[in-house]
């Protein structure tokens, strides 16, 4: 393909549009790091000075009213999203403290010790569960998996018995963007008597999730990525209805309490999802869920899906035709059906030349110890942006001019 042929693809493109609804400061950007922090949506800036103002500033704790049912009315914006109905989501805390919750509570409601994860899964994630096994008396085992292809059910078959309480896994890699066969694993899991539980960080608001449909039993996920949500902004998570009654949070906080202002000395946990919440929900951050929210639903997902499919190509198109004779290897399904939406690339010194390209206009992100994510958000990245990005990266190789840069890591990749 050539430029002329990307710029072509940006002009008749059907979520043009939605580019508009993001601030962009700097046209000349090039930004595929959505997939770790999302742009910021035009309409949030309003809706958080608004709440600030208006709503603390003048409303006071009055405005409480207002913002009381925040967490499950924007649940239940995102539960379509994720294929779940409403009265499943409920958005709160972070990921990692929604997967401690809920981790924990499968195991004591499933009467079982062992957590089945594997290898590629986010380490932060890992570090939970091998936490959460272990006070229950249990293991974390580490399914063994393709480092590209990602974990498949056969791989975590190999590791169930009557011991597995959970197998919780994440529905797109971090590190190489494999899009596992939800489905499939949770039907192995289910027929074992195992919960699962997904982390959608990297596929809410990027990939269609089917989690009612797929038979998944819990999920969480985060909102600062894909759905625009803004730095640090509340997580979310998913409890299949049929089992709000049975399980119970291990963080039992007011917001989960039947009667929050009854302030009773006894703990009574609220009927449906809302029981998982623990603490004061952070109000300035869900007016930028919400708005994050709402554009990806205008959008449509599928649309959203098709477009990413097409940049994605186009990322490794241009990585066989510029990239593949430079020293870089793919480290991302070519299958379309098989990623999210990035695409990771591996270079000895992909950390240099992350340098580069950021001191260039091109924003990436560097994973450690030798792979650059290039990440896809199908609501703003344009077609011309992935294909300058790569003519970037094969001249700052071909000069040699990430060699100016330290190889030693900052604190922030």
């Amino acid at each position: 393909m050539r430029r002329d042929d990307a710029s072509a693809l940006d002009a008749v493109d059907p979520l043009r549009a939605s580019r508009d609804r993001f601030v962009i400061d700097d046209p000349e950007l090039i930004y595929l790091d959505g997939n770790s922090l999302g742009r910021l949506p035009r309409t949030a800036m309003d809706a958080i000075g608004a709440t600030v103002s208006s709503e603390w500033g003048a409303g006071l704790v009055r405005s409480w009213h207002e913002w009381i049912d925040l967490p499950t009315r924007i649940g239940d914006q995102i539960a379509p999203l994720v294929g779940a109905k409403a009265g499943e989501v409920l958005v709160c805390d972070q990921t990692s403290v929604n997967l401690y919750k809920l981790a924990t509570a499968a195991l004591v409601a499933t009467g079982r010790r062992d957590i089945v994860t594997d290898d590629a899964n986010f380490p932060s994630d890992r570090y939970i569960l091998e936490q959460v096994a272990s006070a229950a008396g249990g293991q974390c085992r580490v399914a063994a998996t393709h480092p590209i292809r990602g974990v498949q059910s056969d791989d975590i078959v190999a590791h169930l018995d009557a011991s597995v309480g959970v197998v919780s896994l994440s529905h797109v890699a971090y590190k190489s963007g494999a899009l596992a066969d939800m489905k499939a694993i949770s039907s192995v899991a289910d027929a074992a008597g195992a919960f699962t539980l997904w982390d959608l960080s990297h596929s809410a608001g990027a990939v269609p999730v089917d989690l009612n449909g797929s038979m998944a039993t819990l999920a969480v996920g985060c909102t600062y990525k894909h759905l625009n949500g803004g730095p640090g902004a509340p997580a979310f998570l998913y409890v299949r209805s049929d089992l709000h009654d049975r399980m119970r949070s291990p963080i039992p906080g007011w917001f989960g309490h039947q009667d929050l202002f009854g302030f009773e000395p006894e703990y009574r946990p609220a009927g449906g999802v809302r029981r998982f919440a623990a603490g004061t929900p952070p109000i300035v951050s869900l007016r930028g869920v919400e708005h994050g929210v709402a554009i990806t639903t205008d959008a449509g997902l599928h649309a959203i899906r098709a477009k990413s499919i097409a940049l994605t190509d186009l990322l490794i198109e241009r990585f066989d035709a510029r990239l593949g004779d430079l020293g870089w290897s793919l480290a991302t399904p070519r299958n379309p059906e098989e990623r999210g939406s990035h695409v990771a690339i591996r270079h000895p010194d992909a950390y240099r030349v992350t340098q580069a390209l950021i001191d260039r206009g091109v924003v990436p992100d560097f994973r450690s110890p030798d792979t650059i994510r290039l990440g896809v958000a199908a609501l703003y990245t344009t077609y011309t942006e992935v294909y300058d990005a790569v003519e970037h990266i094969a001249d700052i190789v071909q000069s040699e001019a990430h060699k100016e840069y330290p190889e030693t890591r900052g604190a922030v990749t």
